[in-house]
């Protein structure tokens, strides 16, 4: 009694398809599959298979060391 047949999970798809219509569930789906894409390459750019940085990253952290600023707070009296 738990479980779903095949024919309702028929039954469930033609409502799904009836509702949002065939054109939203494409673009639903390739959406979905553009973020997940680009998920992957944000993964790949981010460091190399054994975890250590990408030489572009270590180029972009020593950029950025050289333009950032080191001042100290002082309470007002």
């Amino acid at each position: 009694m738990g479980s779903l047949s095949i024919w309702h999970w028929l039954i469930v798809l033609a409502i799904v398809v009836l509702v949002f219509g065939t054109k939203k569930l494409k673009n639903i789906g390739s959406d979905l599959g553009g973020a997940v894409k680009g998920f992957k390459d944000g993964m790949k750019d981010g460091s190399t298979a054994d975890g250590t940085p990408a030489p572009g990253q270590v180029a972009n952290q020593a950029a950025a060391e050289k333009t950032t600023i080191d001042v100290e707070a002082k309470q007002k009296s």
